[in-house]
């Protein structure tokens, strides 16, 4: 149990250490429900084309909030995280 809280705190502090910028936070609170929710919401009803611009929108707002942090998005972290355990165990 105290591993999965630990994990947590460290999780949190780490999010809010890349998260800093109060305009960031306003575009992470914008663009993260939009990007997943809208575009499924979307989906559901249909509207493909939107619900595409929908998820691009939500992303572009995160990239656009990490670019004032001066640091890069989750995803391409881990991508890149990825990439070296794949490298180093070839």
């Amino acid at each position: 149990m105290n591993k999965a809280i630990n994990s947590v705190r460290w999780y949190v502090a780490d999010y809010m250490s890349r998260h800093a910028n109060p305009w960031s936070r306003v575009l992470h609170v914008l663009g993260v429900p939009l990007a997943p929710f809208g575009c499924l919401y979307l989906l559901v009803r249909g509207d493909l084309a939107m619900a595409g611009m929908t998820f691009v929108a939500g992303y572009a707002l995160q990239w656009l909030g990490h670019h004032i942090e001066g640091n890069e998005v989750g995803e391409v972290i881990l991508l890149k995280k990825l990439a070296r355990r794949a490298l180093a165990s070839a």
